[in-house]
């Protein structure tokens, strides 16, 4: 699957949060601790906010320890609030285009998981993706695809309504077709103001997300950058976490049960 970090807080320079740790998500790529796959190697990517409502982009398709220009913009650029990805493919192709994070307007998100048997209602996901967002349709992954149907869901308005709407119908979905096969949706989102964390899963455990308070700020990850682990939260199965910019974070159920009987 995926590693995935957000920084929300005072400008630092994001070098200083995804690239300097020990385990930083730079060193995730190359060998992660606690992903289902090591190497997380299918591209990265990087978005960030300065002065400007949207959100700023870079990403390859390179290994992220590979590419020069990820620890130069690392150097560069100060941010209050930035997201980071590192790929580990669930099928489709390698591509910039399927590099999170994905943005829209003001949004950024991200993802770390995958629907189960995609590509056999691949046509039927996407078809619930609104017309006028359908340009906006750049990759072929299923994580640019629950975003993009989110935001025709109400996602600019209620995020976390959204999200679980747009699973259920996702489940929905893949009952029909006969998919036994985990949907597994760990996330983060924000709007350059508001950041979003989820974990959640259809059965069975998601992939773990974390979060801890840095100088100043506010870190969520999908695993442990440094070796203060009783400084890190597991945010629990089937919880979301919200941080609004001058309050503390807030955890809370996710609003969608997993089956019954799901571990």
């Amino acid at each position: 699957m995926c590693r995935f970090i957000a920084y929300q807080g005072e400008p630092v320079f994001v070098g200083d949060i995804i690239c300097a740790p020990a385990n930083s998500l730079v060193q995730q790529s190359r060998c992660a601790q606690e992903g289902k796959t090591t190497k997380n190697e299918d591209g990265f990517g990087l978005g960030w906010y300065d002065d400007q409502p949207i959100p700023r982009r870079y990403g390859g398709v390179e290994p992220a320890w590979a590419n020069d220009g990820l620890s130069k913009t690392c150097r560069g650029v100060r941010s209050a609030m930035f997201f980071a990805h590192v790929r580990a493919s669930t099928g489709t192709a390698t591509s910039l285009s399927n590099c999170h994070p994905f943005s829209h307007r003001e949004w950024l998100f991200m993802h770390n998981g995958q629907v189960g048997n995609y590509q056999q209602i691949r046509g039927a996901i996407e078809a619930m993706i609104p017309a006028r967002l359908l340009r906006s349709r750049l990759g072929t992954t299923d994580s640019e695809a629950i975003f993009l149907a989110a935001i025709g869901n109400g996602l600019l308005d209620d995020p976390p309504s959204a999200m679980t709407s747009t699973l259920q119908a996702i489940c929905a979905l893949m009952a029909l077709a006969g998919i036994t096969e985990t949907l597994r949706f760990s996330a983060a989102l924000t709007d350059g103001t508001t950041l979003f964390a989820f974990r959640w899963a259809n059965r069975g455990r998601p992939p773990r997300v974390y979060y801890r308070g840095a100088p100043n700020g506010l870190v969520v990850a999908s695993e442990p950058t440094d070796g203060e682990r009783q400084r890190w939260h597991e945010i629990p199965s089937g919880c979301s976490l919200i941080s609004r910019r001058g309050r503390p974070p807030v955890v809370r159920s996710f609003g969608y049960e997993p089956l019954r009987g799901a571990a």
